[in-house]
């Protein structure tokens, strides 16, 4: 449980007696690949934490068509903002691949940061770069073309979960459908332009597997749209 407590951003900012609360009340859970953490309309009991694995936030749109509006990869919290909005979750939570999370109950942070200050203000800043990211996300995804967005999105997964031992195959192995979802496009159309890319020589493709081959000219393109 310490290694688990030892692994939580937070827990540094917590006084020995929250700390000791939190050991109570932390519970670990597993999920599998692709099973829901929680859903949209659900309501907000726990903050979350990823200690292992990847997880995506996503939202139902139109037609069926999913958005996936947030990537997450360990150490990262997530499940808060709805709780301090007074609101259900308006997106869902999955993993992408087998991962362990840990939940903390919202009551128990609430009154934490009641007490804490510096507590209060970690919350704060993460709220404010979380909706800065968000804004920028929903710029991009609405204003650039369909290479634009596709190339952002390689770029961004690159930023959040690093490259594997070679420096250039993304940590991450995406279904099309994932990659289109993430991207604000059909998956067909993720299909087709990550074949162009390739043909380009700016990424090479094993299965799931995307080795960036060309940074310079995919940031061109994103800055670019």
């Amino acid at each position: 449980m310490q290694e688990v407590i030892d692994h939580l951003d937070i827990s540094h900012l917590l006084t020995q007696q929250q700390v000791e609360e939190l050991r109570k009340v932390l519970t670990v859970l597993r999920f599998k690949k692709n099973q829901p953490i929680y859903e949209e309309g659900d309501v907000p009991r726990f903050m979350l934490c990823v200690l292992k694995g990847k997880v995506k936030i996503f939202k139902e749109g139109v037609g069926g068509r999913t958005q996936i509006v947030r990537v997450l990869k360990a150490s990262e919290n997530f499940g808060y903002r709805a709780y301090f909005a007074n609101q259900n979750y308006v997106t869902g939570a999955a993993s992408f691949e087998a991962s362990v999370i840990c939940r903390i109950p919202m009551e128990n942070i609430e009154r934490w940061m009641s007490e804490n200050i510096q507590l209060a203000l970690y919350f704060v800043k993460q709220l404010s770069v979380d909706l800065g990211l968000s804004d920028q996300r929903t710029v991009s995804l609405t204003q650039k073309h369909i290479r634009g967005r596709l190339a952002e999105s390689l770029l961004f997964l690159r930023d959040t979960y690093g490259l594997e031992e070679d420096g250039a195959t993304l940590s991450i192995y995406l279904s099309r459908e994932d990659l289109a979802n993430l991207s604000n496009m059909t998956t067909s159309n993720a299909i087709r332009t990550l074949s162009a890319f390739a043909a380009e020589r700016l990424i090479a493709i094993d299965g799931r597997k995307i080795k960036l081959m060309d940074e310079d000219m995919l940031k061109r393109i994103s800055k670019n749209g």
